[in-house]
């Protein structure tokens, strides 16, 4: 009985730990070089901005759903028309969920490592291209 109070309290544990990490980088939205803002629009009309890794390959624009939260994910999927803040500007992008090889290809250019993982709870990760709708944009991805 002591040893199944000991795994409950640890996985109880786990769970807030979880559960604060993931709420504190939603309340905080770290922002670097390597992220970019991606504006998404609900079913209402209002938009919603969210910071995301940016994960560039083959010359394309790529993010990530890299946590168990993932409204944002969810808005692109119904409104693919998304637009993408970078380097000060802004431009419009078709949000394209990808699989397969292609999936695994960007995955594997930008592992993410085991703690992020642990302390995210270890979500699957769903990943989408941003292909330009500006046909002057530079290659798809803003710098």
């Amino acid at each position: 009985m002591r040893a199944l109070k000991i795994v409950l309290a640890l996985a109880v544990s786990y769970v807030a730990l979880v559960v604060g990490f993931e709420s504190l980088l939603g309340w905080v939205q770290p922002a670097s070089g390597a992220t970019i803002v991606i504006t998404t629009v609900d079913p209402d009309g209002r938009t919603h901005e969210r910071v995301v890794a940016r994960l560039d390959s083959d010359g394309k624009l790529y993010v990530a759903a890299n946590h168990w939260p993932r409204s944002w994910y969810r808005r692109a999927l119904e409104n693919p028309a998304v637009q993408v803040a970078s380097g000060g500007e802004h431009h419009g992008y078709r949000a394209v969920p990808v699989s397969g090889e292609e999936a695994e290809r960007v995955d594997s250019q930008h592992p993410r490592p085991l703690l992020f993982k642990f302390v995210t709870g270890f979500p699957p990760r769903l990943i989408m291209r941003l292909d330009p709708t500006d046909p002057a944009q530079d290659g798809g991805a803003p710098r």
